[in-house]
């Protein structure tokens, strides 16, 4: 029987090889969004632990206060040299370094004045916030010029020394109205006053208010009542923070300083005098005391000069 070779070809479908390329074709865009959102998803994740991990770092940084060494160190070779005119006594810087030191790190420092502890106030404050005021616009400007990252502004007083007498008479008569003990500086019309400060320094819960200036020594001067004034204000009126704001006033031993700080700071209220430094630590007020219109109680306003 005769047989017949027969072949058989194989043709590639057209059909069937095109759909091979469509899912190659798609598993490869598969495999390289999942190795793209897989190398994303990584480097977000990575970024993330290392901004956190900064900021976990910047938050401990913060929140230290100056080692005891450094801090040491600065107060003795401030105090050390404190002869000069114009300058306060070694005990006076010890009292109000060791006022600071005490303070809970990160502290709110606000200094009225330019001095020469000026740079010592804001070491021993360190990652604390210290802010300066001062009545010399030049003064902040060199200030800053020399220091770029230091806080501090003017301000342009308008009391002086000679109107001491009729300032406390112009208190008296508006303690219930413009002069209140607890109100908004910002927007305050007392003419002891100080409301032309950025807003957001009204807002910080200040721990320590140093008064040291303006100048004061001259019946020209503008004296320092109006920091007094607000120091009582700011210290009674903050928000947050401390239950109560410790102000320092320097020269407390002069007649004005004496006087205003019995009428604001309150006599009840002294803590301590070093030298001629008066210490006053003022609680905030309590809600239910929000519209009293004194600052004192009967018996703790004034303040005797055997005190000082």
């Amino acid at each position: 029987m005769k047989t017949t070779a027969r072949f058989i070809v194989f043709h590639p479908s057209v059909h069937k090889s095109g759909g091979g390329g469509f899912h190659r074709a798609w598993l490869g865009i598969f495999v390289l969004f999942f190795i793209f959102t897989f190398a994303f998803t990584l480097l977000n994740t990575r970024d993330a632990t290392v901004s956190g991990e900064k900021s976990a770092a910047a938050a401990r940084v913060k929140s230290t206060p100056i080692p005891d060494p450094v801090f040491d160190a600065l107060l003795h070779y401030a105090s050390e040299n404190t002869t000069s005119s114009g300058r306060m006594s070694a005990d006076e810087v010890r009292y109000i370094a060791g006022v600071v030191r005490r303070c809970a790190a990160p502290c709110n420092l606000l200094v009225f004045g330019l001095t020469r502890e000026t740079l010592l106030w804001r070491s021993l404050n360190y990652n604390g916030r210290t802010v300066f005021v001062d009545e010399s616009a030049y003064l902040i400007s060199k200030l800053e010029e020399k220091h770029p990252s230091i806080e501090a502004y003017d301000v342009q007083f308008t009391t002086k020394v000679s109107e001491l007498r009729d300032l406390i008479e112009y208190y008296k008569a508006e303690a219930a109205g413009e002069c209140r003990p607890v109100q908004n500086l910002l927007f305050s019309d007392c003419r002891l006053a100080i409301n032309d400060l950025p807003n957001h320094i009204y807002d910080v819960a200040w721990d320590i208010i140093l008064i040291d200036g303006p100048r004061g020594y001259f019946a020209g001067a503008p004296g320092r009542m109006a920091p007094i004034f607000t120091s009582g204000v700011l210290a009674r009126t903050k928000r947050g923070g401390a239950a109560a704001t410790h102000v320092l006033v320097h020269e407390i031993d002069r007649e004005l300083e004496r006087i205003c700080s019995g009428e604001f700071l309150c006599g009840e209220n002294l803590a301590e005098t070093k030298g001629s430094l008066g210490h006053f630590v003022i609680p905030k007020s309590e809600a239910k005391f929000n519209n009293r219109f004194q600052f004192c109680s009967n018996f703790g306003s004034s303040i005797s000069p055997k005190l000082i």
